[in-house]
């Protein structure tokens, strides 16, 4: 068919470790065509797509780290996938349409049976954004090699084999405790239903403008989760016995040293998500966490 609507440029993430799933990849750019949409390809795809077909790809664009403009960016794969998308889209704000090539995720929500609809309400304007903020983590005397903001969850882990850590930490300049654990997690509400939900974090419904701080495997059973507001300012000071320690930034792990003092607060940005109009969280949340079924058999 030929689109009768407005030229939209698209720039697309996808995960390139399942070739089975190329197919789908390829359905999605079909459609794109339909539509005259603009494609730039992140490189790393395209050189995936090209390898599995033996051929160059034809009307589309590439791109190489965070050199591209787009309307919209798509992220092809699971909620993996999108945790990257969002680390390259960064301070762009652009907004982002998750398509799940396998199960159904939290952030990429879109199955693949789904996306033509969506990309049909998308051209006749009948789309939302859900704006999430995102975590900023600075560390004083440390600079952090890859980006410094996370979706999900800061995670202060203890490294290998080695003792637990020791964090001491405060918010808004009051001292809170004095961890003794595996780790501490400081998680967004996008993140409540990830990694600080299995250290027994609770689930935060999105734009609750709240923060979560979880112990992993605290050494005192009367540690809690804490949920503080999303304006506070969250202070660390690690010691560990080998003297390093582990910064997980939406699970991408960066070694610091104990002298750095670690400040976390909310980034001055937030990522944007596309969201289709009658979008429902809570379904997505009972369908992922199984609530409601009958599992007797």
């Amino acid at each position: 068919m030929t689109s009768i609507y407005r030229n939209l440029r698209f720039a697309i993430f996808g995960n390139v470790y399942q070739p089975k799933k190329s197919a789908s990849i390829f359905r999605v750019l079909e459609l794109l065509r339909e539509y005259n949409s603009q494609v730039v390809i992140d490189r790393e795809l395209y050189d995936f797509l090209t390898k599995q077909t033996g051929e160059k790809l034809k009307g589309v664009g590439i791109f190489s780290n965070d050199d591209f403009d787009a309307d919209i960016v798509l992220s092809l794969g699971g909620d993996g996938t999108f945790l990257k998308a969002a680390s390259r889209v960064a301070h762009k704000e652009i907004p982002i349409l998750g398509i799940n090539m396998g199960r159904l995720g939290f952030l990429a929500d879109v199955g693949m049976q789904e996306f033509e609809d969506y990309l049909c309400s998308i051209y006749h304007d009948d789309y939302f954004i859900d704006e999430r903020e995102l975590l900023q983590i600075k560390a004083d005397g440390f600079l952090f090699e890859g980006h410094d903001c996370a979706l999900n969850d800061i995670a202060i882990l203890k490294r290998d084999n080695a003792s637990m850590i020791t964090i001491q930490a405060s918010v808004n300049g009051e001292y809170l405790t004095t961890y003794q654990a595996d780790g501490l997690i400081i998680s967004t509400s996008t993140g409540s239903t990830a990694y600080s939900l299995s250290n027994g974090g609770p689930i935060i419904v999105p734009r609750t403008h709240v923060f979560s701080m979880t112990a992993v495997a605290p050494h005192s059973l009367n540690t809690r989760p804490i949920v503080i507001p999303d304006d506070a300012v969250i202070k660390l000071k690690v010691q560990s016995r080998n003297h390093t320690y582990l910064v997980a930034i939406d699970g991408r792990s960066e070694r610091c040293i104990e002298d750095a003092t670690l400040n976390i607060s909310k980034a001055p940005y937030k990522i944007r998500i596309v969201k289709r109009s009658g979008n429902n969280y809570f379904s997505t949340l009972r369908e992922k966490m199984m609530w409601g079924a009958d599992r007797r058999g």
